[in-house]
């Protein structure tokens, strides 16, 4: 239950005992995080932050041993604070918790320096084990993370490989339309518009219709990104 003697104070450690910082935006998530976490005798939750700016103010005063960063939050993403956050604080490991796998979210999340990168359906075994093997300096990917890095950490094809057809269904999804709907908008079959679709999730990297919205969102086709509900 937490390290002996009860919670860490914001500046103690404690040897042996990981101190970790868990931002999200997402309060639910947070304080399930924290209380699987608190399970464990040698993790200790120092605090937690709702958005990359609160982060990197809690990390200055807290100095956790790791760092549980989502990634899709408002205002300042989730790379851009583990980038920021580790050009104050070198030392501190951070994961990336997030629910997406999409191949440039990755390859951006490890380039500013994160540690390893983990899903949101983990199984809370493996997130405890995460914590701790980031705490020892290894690098704790899940498998379809893993799988980016191996294969070279390729990004996706540029908006430019798409067809005029397939930006234009593409922007649809993105704006939250069915297929039935885009099918009916553009004046084409639905079967006609899964084949789009298929083609436009091959030639962009991403396996499902959420994915391919953030990719379009980041790529400037259509405004503000969809967020995941809580716990995704």
């Amino acid at each position: 239950m937490g390290p002996p003697g009860g919670p860490a104070a914001p500046g103690e450690r404690r040897p042996g005992v990981v101190r970790v910082l868990l931002v999200d935006d997402h309060a639910l998530l947070r304080a399930g995080m924290a209380r699987l976490l608190d399970l464990a005798d040698d993790i200790c939750v120092v605090g937690s932050a709702g958005s990359g700016a609160e982060g990197l103010e809690r990390a200055a005063t807290l100095r956790p041993d790791v760092v549980l960063m989502d990634l899709s939050m408002p205002g300042m993403s989730g790379v851009e604070a583990t980038r920021r956050l580790l050009a104050a604080h070198p030392d501190t490991a951070v994961v990336v918790l997030t629910s997406f796998a999409e191949p440039d979210l990755v390859v951006d999340a490890l380039d500013a320096g994160a540690i390893g990168y983990l899903l949101k359906d983990a199984e809370p075994d493996g997130l405890v084990g995460a914590v701790r093997a980031a705490a020892r300096g290894e690098s704790p990917l899940d498998p379809r993370a893993a799988r980016i890095v191996l294969t070279g950490r390729a990004r996706p094809a540029p908006v430019s490989v798409l067809s005029g057809r397939e930006k234009e269904v593409l922007v649809l999804v993105a704006e939250g339309l069915a297929n039935k709907q885009i099918a009916r908008t553009l004046g084409i079959a639905e079967r006609t518009v899964k084949a789009h679709l298929t083609s436009v999730f091959t030639q962009i990297g991403v396996t499902d219709r959420t994915s391919a919205a953030l990719w379009a969102h980041r790529r400037g086709l259509v405004g503000a990104p969809p967020k995941p509900p809580p716990g995704r």
